[in-house]
This record gives C-alpha cells, sequence and structure tokens, in this order.
C-alpha cells in the first residue's frame, strides 16, 4: 500500500495539534494543581494558628480560673481574721471565767454569721420528717409520734448552697 504523503502531512498536523492540546492541558492542570497544593498549604498553616490560638487560650482560662479560686480563699481568710484577733482575746480572759465564756459566745457568733454570708446553712431537723438525703440515722427510739419523724439532732448537719456538706445526725422514731 502506498500512502498519500499529502494525508500523511494531515495525520502529522492533527497529531501536533493533539500533542499541543495534551500539553496545554497538562500546563493548565499543573498551575491549577500548584494552586491547590498552595491553598493546602495555606490551609493548614491556618487551621495550626488556630488550634495553637485555642490551646493558647485553654492555658490562659485555666490560669484566671486558679488565681480566681485563690482569691476568693484570699478574701475567705482576709474575712476569717476577725474571727482569729476575737479568739486571741477571749484567751487573754483567764482571771474571769464569765467573760471567757462571754467573748467564746462572740467568736461562735461572728463565724456562724460569716459562713452564713458566704452559703452555709443549718439543715433543720429536729421535729421534721426524715430525708435520707439530709439525714443519717444514729439511734431509732420507740415513741407515740409518727414513725420516722427526728426526735433528737445528735449532731447538726450543713448545706453550702445546694450541697450537703455533713447530713445531721439524728434519732429518729419508730413504733
Amino acid at each position: 500500500m502506498s500512502t498519500n504523503p499529502e494525508t500523511t502531512k494531515k495525520s502529522d498536523r492533527k497529531q501536533e495539534k493533539a500533542d499541543k492540546a495534551d500539553k496545554a492541558d497538562k500546563a493548565e492542570k499543573a498551575g491549577k494543581t500548584d494552586e491547590t497544593v498552595s491553598k493546602i498549604a495555606e490551609l493548614t498553616n491556618d487551621l495550626k494558628r488556630v488550634q495553637a490560638d485555642f490551646e493558647n487560650y485553654k492555658k490562659r482560662v485555666e490560669r484566671d480560673n486558679a488565681k480566681l479560686c485563690e482569691y476568693s480563699r484570699a478574701d475567705l481568710i482576709k474575712r476569717l481574721l476577725t474571727v482569729l484577733d476575737s479568739f486571741e482575746m477571749a484567751l487573754k480572759q483567764t482571771g474571769s471565767h464569765a467573760e471567757f465564756v462571754k467573748g467564746v459566745e462572740l467568736i461562735y457568733s461572728q463565724l456562724y454569721t460569716l459562713l452564713k454570708e458566704e452559703g452555709l446553712q443549718h439543715i433543720e431537723a429536729q421535729g421534721k420528717m426524715l430525708d435520707p438525703h439530709l439525714h443519717e440515722v444514729m439511734l431509732f427510739e420507740k415513741s407515740d409520734k409518727d414513725e420516722d419523724i427526728i426526735l433528737e439532732e445528735l449532731q447538726k448537719g450543713y448545706m453550702f448552697k445546694d450541697i450537703v456538706l455533713r447530713h445531721s445526725k439524728v434519732k429518729v422514731a419508730k413504733k
């Protein structure tokens, strides 16, 4: 078979055009790939920066919370200094028993008032119905009162705001 030189030229031109188009596509894709790679790198750096900022934020909040707790304790201790001063004055009253007792009563009153202002509250027990969330039964006693009524508070219980710090130890009526 003979090949027509004109057909060969046309075929070569078509091949050249296809090669040029292929090269153009590759160049365009390479440009897009380089652009995509740089965009990914930029976003990755942004993500790392945001993550580092967040870690620094968490550390700062933890430090601030620790300082807040420390300063709130310092405020309470400062308020307790008055009670400490009263103890010192009461202990100096060794000559008069009545003055000593009066001083200790004053100290008790100061301390209880301060703690109450901070959120401490006494759990009422005497004559109330037993509540296992607030009261701890130490003794049972036969009584003409209704069953599970608290006859006596053996040790006071306390709450801080809505948390039970210590349950009231109680004696309860049984039939």
